[in-house]
């Protein structure tokens, strides 16, 4: 494989995640401005989308190929306790 090849070969296999949690993150902020509004949009992203991040080579670790549903369902999980974590939980101060 040629790096240009392996280049866009991990940038696929981690744009779920990234879209993932720029969605999310997006999301939350709109859905919770109030609560959210010590937070900002990047560190909600980065949250987010490394929690998706982790559970897709996760996922590809124990299934050993990436794109089953079970990731999938395992990366909105796991997005969705990273924005609660990085959100609500210490009420947007750190």
């Amino acid at each position: 494989m040629q790096a240009a090849d392996a280049f866009w070969h991990v940038t696929n296999f981690f744009a779920p995640a990234l879209f993932l949690g720029a969605a999310a993150a997006v999301a939350t902020r709109w859905i919770w401005r109030r609560e959210a509004a010590g937070v900002g949009v990047l560190r909600l992203w980065a949250w987010a989308s490394g929690a998706a991040a982790l559970v897709s080579i996760a996922g590809l670790v124990a299934f050993g190929r990436d794109g089953r549903m079970a990731t999938y369902a395992a990366m909105v999980t796991a997005s969705a306790v990273a924005l609660w974590w990085a959100a609500f939980r210490t009420g947007g101060r750190r």
